[in-house]
């Protein structure tokens, strides 16, 4: 069996009618150290898809397994331990507390377990360094360019060392220097970890450095010719 494995997986809202289906039977398979993007147009459902596999979002009907575990028959505390033991998110808007410092931003996921010991300070010390900010370690987000914090929210999400990354349009806010910049980050450090990532974006530049891809079209996910458009 896979590491990871997304089988017939519908999501379903209620309305004043018909249920809007937001994914239709979406199916994919990953293995560690292999990375895949997700491209289709706005509202295809590719957050949707994201949110489910990554332990936020309950699918309607179908499994997501990840290393053999299906998180959605966990309790609701059970839950929270495995996301956070198991998937490191990235998102569009990084989410860093602009209250806290660099190191402190990258640090949050270890409080779920208690105060962070030196063994995950160091790792936080080193993540910084690999991302290529351990000259930042004291400023708050506000002090940081849109690239450096994006850059912040990677060593955030491989703090925990998760099996699984997953990254929801991950350079969408940089212009195109920096989106590049971050984009190498990512799959280096990705690479290096042995860990799944699995990219939600329109970027065809980003989907074109990763080694397989997927479109989803009206919550349908499958093949499509290489050089189709997004918009």
């Amino acid at each position: 069996m896979a590491d990871l494995v997304v089988s017939h997986i519908t999501k379903e809202y209620p309305t004043r009618g018909e249920p809007l289906r937001v994914l239709k039977e979406a199916s994919l398979e990953m293995n560690a150290g292999e990375n895949l993007a997700i491209l289709g147009p706005s509202g295809s459902g590719k957050s949707t898809l994201l949110h489910c596999i990554g332990g936020l979002d309950p699918p309607t009907s179908g499994a997501v397994t990840l290393e053999g575990e299906n998180p959605y028959v966990l309790s609701e505390p059970q839950l929270a331990r495995f996301r956070n033991r198991n998937v490191g998110f990235i998102f569009q808007d990084h989410h860093l507390l602009p209250q806290l410092s660099v190191m402190e931003n990258v640090l949050i996921p270890s409080l779920a377990t208690g105060a962070p010991d030196a063994a995950i300070q160091k790792r936080a010390a080193e993540l910084l360094q690999r991302v290529g900010l351990s000259d930042r370690l004291t400023h708050r987000p506000a002090e940081l360019s849109g690239g450096e914090r994006e850059r912040v929210a990677v060593a955030r999400a491989l703090i925990m060392r998760p099996r699984l990354l997953v990254a929801d349009e991950p350079t969408g806010n940089l212009d195109r220097a920096n989106a590049a910049a971050v984009s190498k980050l990512l799959l280096k450090l990705q690479a290096e970890e042995n860990a799944m990532l699995l990219v939600v974006t329109h970027s065809l530049e980003l989907a074109d450095m990763l080694s397989r891809r997927l479109w989803l079209d009206d919550g349908v996910l499958g093949e499509r010719e290489t050089g189709a458009g997004v918009s």
